[in-house]
């Protein structure tokens, strides 16, 4: 219940008018210190808006009469780093991959390096640890397992031109036939194969079938994956024998690739990154654990 509120006493200061169950409200001033900073706060507002970027326009924001930039800072530091590294990076550039080890200067600059454009570019799609998703198509940098190679020759090629892309004519190409979908195999033959398959991975499965889909597998698979299904790096056919599996190796996935096929596609890094950064990656891929 709201009172009138009461005249205050001597030596206390003036109420605001408010009163609630005899609850009246202090008209006391801000203090002096807190009014001086807000204020302050004020005064330096108005001049941080004048003198440095601040307000966002359709398309920029207003430049400051400092002319600062954040932008052109990092250029700057970028800028500065590049001619910092000029001699090591041209270094890397002129040296033979396969020499580039013996430099422990080179190497370390070329690993770290490597590191940063990986993290950069390829772990979207490796993995941040570089151990691909196996079953999904990107293939594990750690392992020993690989499809054109794994030497830093080799590496540094895959790296450069990339896989079945359309827009390098060097791209490292092969395209398995689609058995099932374009009826080269009928879903007989393709069961016999799979279970050669399997058999040749050491996995369970049909002996009656599988005897039978070697024979399949010799008319129809084994010019790229090889008579003992070890694949072949020359046209980048996985071997069928290990328990490593790009796109999944159990009978569901395997009648799936053997009818549809598969058909990863790797970007040509050539037309985004330097030569120094192709061969910084290479390095740092080959070093991995996984390089021959």
């Amino acid at each position: 219940m709201s009172v009138k509120p009461t005249k205050p006493k001597s030596g206390e200061p003036p109420t605001t008018g408010h009163s609630w169950d005899g609850i009246q409200e202090y008209d006391n001033p801000m203090p002096r210190w807190w009014l001086w900073t807000f204020y302050a706060c004020i005064i330096w507002a108005v001049g941080y808006s004048l003198l440095y970027p601040a307000w966002p326009l359709v398309k920029a924001a207003t430049p400051g009469l400092l002319g600062a930039s954040t932008r052109q800072d990092v250029e700057q530091e970028i800028q500065a780093f590049a001619e910092a590294n000029a001699a090591i990076r041209q270094k890397l550039v002129e040296t033979d991959l396969t020499a580039i080890a013996a430099d422990p200067d080179l190497r370390q600059y070329a690993t770290n390096a490597g590191a940063a454009v990986f993290r950069t570019n390829c772990q979207q799609c490796h993995g941040s640890g570089a151990a691909g998703v196996q079953g999904q198509g990107y293939p594990n940098l750690l392992d020993d397992d690989w499809l054109w190679g794994g030497d830093i020759e080799s590496i540094h090629t895959t790296i450069t031109h990339g896989i079945r892309n359309t827009t390098d004519p060097d791209a490292r190409y092969s395209e398995m036939p689609r058995f099932g979908a374009d009826e080269l195999l009928d879903a007989t033959q393709i069961g016999q194969v799979v279970e050669h398959v399997l058999a040749l991975s050491g996995q369970d499965h049909d002996a009656a079938l599988a005897a039978e889909g070697a024979t399949v597998f010799a008319d129809n698979c084994a010019a790229c994956h090889g008579e003992d299904g070890a694949g072949s790096r020359d046209v980048g056919a996985p071997n069928l024998t290990d328990a490593i599996w790009l796109y999944g190796g159990d009978r569901d996935k395997l009648t799936e690739t053997v009818t549809y096929a598969r058909f990863g596609v790797m970007p040509n890094w050539n037309a985004r990154l330097s030569e120094a950064d192709i061969r910084a990656a290479a390095v740092y891929v080959h070093g991995l654990g996984g390089g021959e």
